[in-house]
């Protein structure tokens, strides 16, 4: 381990450099608030904590228990805004269905939980989604939809 050993790693991060004309895909190693090391592999055991960037907001961990860990790394880094994708199936709440059925529990589980200020980008995966965006918009908040162009 080195000597401190790093408060963080966080690795598998895109990083886009100045003069650099690719995305890298490298391990960022932090201590005392700083970005220390940046190399393509940094050993989780440099650090006392290690973070897979990966990861996405409530798909892969419980929404209620993310929006409280990921929203704290976000302000330490300065964040003061997220912007949380969210769809039906498989992740999140393993549920599928119109949006109108389970946007509130999503909404209910992510109350008070969050340390900055938050909303959800939604993606209409069945075609009865985009009849529900208007509502979803004006009586939840919801501020922008991704669509995927290759669903029809």
């Amino acid at each position: 381990m080195p000597d401190p050993p790093l408060d963080l790693v966080i690795k598998n991060v895109r990083v886009v450099r100045p003069r650099r004309p690719q995305v890298e895909r490298l391990d960022l190693g932090v201590l005392d608030g700083r970005f220390t090391r940046i190399a393509p592999s940094i050993p989780a055991a440099d650090a006392r904590a290690v973070y897979d960037a990966r990861t996405h907001v409530g798909i892969y961990g419980a929404l209620a228990e993310d929006a409280v860990s990921e929203s704290r790394a976000a302000v330490s880094g300065g964040v003061t805004t997220m912007l949380t994708y969210f769809r039906t199936g498989q992740y999140y709440l393993n549920r599928g269905g119109a949006y109108a059925e389970f946007f509130p529990e999503v909404l209910k589980q992510s109350a008070g939980r969050y340390h900055c200020d938050y909303a959800y980008h939604l993606a209409p995966i069945a075609g009865a989604h985009v009849g529900e965006m208007e509502s979803l918009a004006t009586q939840h908040g919801v501020p922008s939809f991704k669509i995927f162009m290759f669903s029809g």
